[in-house]
């Protein structure tokens, strides 16, 4: 095995967030690699390669080795619009439009990317989930740009026996929708055709992973409700978890740099993106693997 695996040493809880090194990811990838490199993720759940050269298709192919890979939700809620990159596998994660122009403030895709803002695990609002996202840096502005990412395993772990035992077998339905919703970028904005493309699905509010086999807390800004719980309630509970999961104990901020590859599990993380000047380019590609089943059909 020719990689290394250090521990973040600015991370708050412990086995969250490592650096790799050692490694090529442009080259065709050792099994024994493959292998520690997962493990890796098992235990960390965020895990950073830094100094990477890597072309859409060597980022896909490297991607594909660790689960199928989804194609891009942003091709089914902007219809009707030209693409930067031609690979439906990777998702368009910049601030530029199909002519590689900054785009407008009033954007309609600038708009729908503004949400990553918000806490979120990516594509917990698909029936057959995200698994791991693989982010890589292009371009990165000189200041800000950040993303934050929250140990859900770790946020599970300090919730008191009674408060585990209330959020047993509940599940939240989760919407694309009610993320934009909340920032006035809502379905009705959108076709009758891309809103039909992304229907509501239900997810387990807590599942074990497969990996690692600890407890984690599924949320994101995608989760609109409880199932068989009034609204208001479901909402509150929800807000509730959500402020619990990203006090600063369970928090990590990774500061980005051009040729930066950052791999997390959605199945125990949370993260968003931190504001910058988005009149300067920020240029970061992504490639979501699906995990193997609806979290219904999962262990919880």
């Amino acid at each position: 095995m020719s990689i290394t695996v250090a521990p973040s040493r600015s991370t708050p809880t412990q086995d969250f967030v490592a650096e790799i090194a050692g490694i090529d990811l442009a080259q065709p990838l050792k099994p024994a690699d493959r292998d520690a490199i997962e493990d890796a993720i098992n235990r960390y759940a965020v895990v950073v390669f830094r100094g990477q050269k890597l072309s859409d298709a060597q980022q896909i192919d490297f991607s594909a080795q660790f689960g199928p890979i989804h194609s891009s939700a942003q091709r089914a809620r902007h219809q009707g619009i030209k693409h930067r990159l031609e690979r439906t596998e990777i998702a368009d994660i910049s601030n530029l439009d199909g002519e590689g122009k900054v785009l407008e403030a009033n954007a309609k895709r600038r708009l729908d990317w503004l949400a990553n803002r918000l806490w979120h695990t990516d594509a917990s609002f698909r029936a057959i989930p995200g698994a791991l996202s693989l982010l890589y840096a292009h371009v990165i502005p000189d200041e800000g740009g950040d993303t934050e990412f929250a140990d859900m395993r770790a946020a599970y772990d300090a919730l008191d026996t009674a408060a585990k035992n209330k959020l047993d077998g509940l599940v939240a339905i989760h919407s694309i929708w009610h993320s934009r919703g909340q920032l006035d970028v809502d379905k009705n904005k959108y076709t009758a055709e891309e809103q039909a493309s992304l229907p509501p699905v239900p997810q387990r509010l807590v599942r074990t992973h497969p990996g690692s086999h600890r407890k984690s807390l599924y949320l994101a800004a995608h989760a609109s409700h409880i199932e068989g719980m009034p609204i208001p309630d479901g909402r509150l509970l929800l807000m509730d978890l959500m402020e619990h999961a990203v006090k600063p104990p369970f928090v990590h901020a990774h500061k980005w740099r051009e040729g930066d590859l950052v791999i997390w599990d959605n199945r125990c993380t949370m993260h968003r993106a931190r504001p910058f000047d988005t009149t300067k380019v920020r240029d970061l590609r992504r490639v979501t693997t699906r995990d193997v089943a609806p979290t219904l059909e999962q262990a919880a």
